[in-house]
């Protein structure tokens, strides 16, 4: 069994030892999610998006106006002012470092503050659900913004005051008190339904559908697996502005397929290369819809978690590219293989670093920040070019046996009304894969 002596943030102001669940009648005190505080007449605001089948993949079309963007950032700002926030994220000192890729620093002092050592172990992606853990239904509603659920019209809408549907399980968006950026967020899918840190096709395209309706280019999400520096065992995506270009999103691609075996309408299928990690993107084509680009990027995950797989992912240019990116960097902690100079700067590298955005802790590492000390740590975090590759094929194995599933079984999957389809499965060694 590995262990890694790890501190994650603090994603709740209710992440904390301790905390006793009160009786049904009088609450826990916190007005949190759970059976004691959530009564028959709970309500939050819901934020209802049309969902539709058939969306254009290729063209640009950036909202002039996304109610969903304009939404968050006045919800998140209220919070602000609140005091609900651990510190100030805007005034933490950024700066884009000199060189090609153009990684961005970010001196963020206060995130390592009041830490608590990790909770689950770090070589094993999968790992069930624990009630007696801190999970996102203890925390307090006031750190919630809204639900986010599929509109029954088609239409967008908004509800300020909407009962929670507590036998329905909503999605919801609440805040990370410990931001990296401006509007920094948690998208908790099924909330109520305790799930653990594993996609599967409904939560995925949930976050696909978040993209779309926030319409900036500046807003990503992000989703840690468990091993690749997820500090919570309940399923959930993070997301936030960030005002230039991820360095990942600039670094060049080469074609390697397109799902679905078709030119003109397929899921576009890239090996990213000239950058430290290496990963996949995946990018719809003419044809293709949020759907298709979902099931394929989905597929893949829940390949990499039945194997056993870390990994992180991160949702760009308005749902339209989505980069898996495999690492190895805890594996490689926990045997003693990095070296020191490296575990000196504290950081964790997750979905956000991976990607070019370097959260330092330390004003030093701030302060001597250069692309070649980032480029370093994040070749630490990389796979092996043969270990990627067998990683590859056995993505591609797995998503073609879907596919032939798909096509074999045509009118079946048709009936579903749309839900979730079933994974191909692929045995694989549930234990530790480590780079020597």
């Amino acid at each position: 069994m590995l262990r890694i002596k790890r501190v994650p943030t603090i994603l709740s102001n209710y992440q904390k030892e301790g905390v006793e669940e009160g009786g049904a009648a009088r609450g826990c005190g916190r007005n949190c999610l759970r059976n004691c505080c959530l009564t028959a007449g709970a309500k939050l605001p819901l934020y209802a998006f049309p969902k539709s089948n058939k969306v254009d993949l290729c063209h640009n079309n950036e909202v002039p106006f996304a109610f969903l963007d304009s939404l968050l950032l006045g919800e998140w700002e209220e919070r602000m002012e609140r005091g609900l926030f651990r510190y100030d994220v805007t005034a933490c000192a950024t700066k884009v470092i000199p060189g090609e890729l153009g990684f961005v620093a970010q001196l963020n002092e206060g995130r390592h503050l009041k830490k608590r050592p990790t909770e689950f172990r770090v070589d094993k992606v999968l790992q069930p659900f624990d009630e007696n853990k801190f999970n996102f239904t203890k925390v307090g509603q006031e750190e919630v913004l809204f639900q986010f659920e599929a509109s029954e019209d088609g239409e967008v809408q908004f509800h300020p005051n909407a009962p929670i549907n507590v036998d329905g399980s909503p999605s919801v968006v609440a805040i990370n008190v410990s931001p990296i950026e401006y509007g920094h967020v948690l998208l908790i899918p099924r909330i109520l339904e305790r799930l653990p840190q594993r996609i599967d096709h409904e939560s995925l395209l949930l976050a696909l559908y978040m993209a779309r309706e926030a319409g900036s280019q500046y807003f990503r999400l992000g989703y840690n697996s468990l091993g690749a520096f997820a500090t919570i065992n309940h399923l959930h995506f993070q997301a936030y502005y960030l005002g230039v270009p991820f360095p990942i999103e600039k670094a060049p691609t080469r074609k390697i397929t397109d799902f679905n075996g078709n030119d003109n309408g397929g899921v576009v299928i890239s090996e990213i290369f000239n950058y430290p990690v290496r990963g996949l993107v995946y990018e719809g084509g003419s044809g293709s819809s949020l759907e298709d680009l979902s099931n394929a990027v989905a597929d893949s995950c829940i390949c990499l978690q039945d194997n056993n797989i870390p990994y992180n992912v991160l949702i760009s240019d308005s749902g339209r590219r989505i980069f898996v990116l495999p690492q190895c960097y805890a594996e490689k902690q926990a045997l003693g293989e990095v070296s020191g100079e490296l575990l000196d700067t504290q950081v964790n590298p997750a979905v956000w670093e991976i990607s070019g955005h370097m959260v330092l802790k330390r004003k030093e590492d701030y302060e001597g920040a250069s692309e070649e000390k980032a480029w370093r740590l994040l070749a630490e975090v990389s796979l092996s070019e043969e270990r990627f590759q067998e990683v590859v094929a056995i993505i591609f194995e797995a998503i073609s046996v879907t596919e032939k599933m798909l096509t074999e079984d045509e009118q079946d999957v048709d009936q579903v009304d749309g839900g979730p389809r079933e994974a191909a499965m692929v045995p694989g060694n549930q234990e530790c894969l480590v780079q020597y």
